[in-house]
């Protein structure tokens, strides 16, 4: 029996939850699921006021992936499930949430991945956990699809106050290309494969923009976008770690710093494979992604 008909052979029409469901992904999927003909989502948020300020569709519930039994209430009755988490030092958090699934009948998970992991060189925390937690959701015995994604465009927002105050970007390895892809694609091609389980089961899909940029790309197409000259300066490695650690901690730091690492960025290591663009997204879609200056563009009022 295949996962949709599963529920459906059950007399019910399954619901959806959303997990992360006010991160840069989240959102927009519950934006997305949230069309006439469709159970409203179930939002899982740990935080419901900034639900609330997002003005995301669906139910709210309020949990963590610590407390098995509120896990289990969000997913009552759902019928699949999109599965992100995001603290490599809390690798249990996908072990409870696929616990959770299995004891109320989930059928299918899309799990929200990296595609660094994608390189057999990258052994750092990150990866590590990313790897791992891919293959556990693989094992699980639900239908799944796993969304590896190249560096979300929403990262630039981390530049804003800077932009604002001061008309520059701060970065490490400005030289280093990524092909960024837009969080509201990979929203689109996470809704089909919440919605189509069946064309979508054990599927690996590689999600990019379409274009390689580099760090310093990225700040003359927002200096153009936004009309305003725009400076860009090089951070050292020490300055960047320095910055994750007091954000992330330093194991996490020291996982990014590696990852800056195998990209270009800093002061050792070769240019790393996150430039290459993959035309698994547009297939998704049905369309060409999104590029970087027509996403500035649409965030234009965040930068001045």
């Amino acid at each position: 029996m295949s996962p949709a008909d599963a529920l459906a052979g059950a007399g019910r029409t399954p619901g959806i939850v959303v997990t992360g469901a006010t991160g840069a992904v989240g959102r927009h999927v519950a934006r997305l699921l949230a069309t006439p003909g469709r159970t409203a989502p179930t939002l899982l948020v740990r935080d419901p006021d900034k639900a609330a300020s997002l003005r995301l569709p669906g139910t709210v519930a309020e949990g963590d992936y610590a407390d098995g039994d509120r896990l289990r209430r969000a997913l009552d009755g759902a019928g699949a499930v999109f599965v992100v988490t995001a603290n490599p030092l809390r690798p249990e958090d996908d072990e409870n949430l696929l616990a959770a699934a299995r004891a109320t009948g989930v059928r299918h998970a899309v799990k929200l991945s990296w595609l660094g992991v994608a390189d057999p060189g990258a052994d750092d925390l990150v990866a590590t956990w990313n790897r791992r937690a891919e293959d556990l959701w693989r094992a699980s015995g639900l239908s799944w699809t796993v969304l590896r994604i190249r560096t979300p465009m929403s990262n630039a927002l981390a530049w804003a106050s800077s932009i604002r105050e001061h008309g520059v970007v701060r970065a490490l390895g400005g030289a280093a290309r990524t092909a960024c892809v837009d969080p509201r694609d990979v929203a689109e091609a996470a809704v089909r494969a919440l919605t189509e389980p069946d064309r979508h089961a054990s599927a690996t899909y590689a999600l990019t923009g379409p274009q390689d940029l580099s760090a310093r790309e990225q700040t003359a197409v927002l200096s153009e976008v936004l009309g305003r000259r725009l400076e860009f300066e090089d951070l050292t490695a020490e300055e960047a770690r320095a910055g994750w650690v007091r954000r992330y901690g330093e194991p996490i730091a020291d996982a990014l710093l590696a990852g800056a690492r195998r990209r270009g960025g800093g002061t050792t290591g070769p240019a790393g494979s996150a430039g290459r663009v993959d035309d698994t997204l547009a297939t998704l879609i049905g369309r060409p992604p999104t590029t970087f200056a027509a996403w500035a563009a649409d965030h234009a009022a965040l930068f001045a």
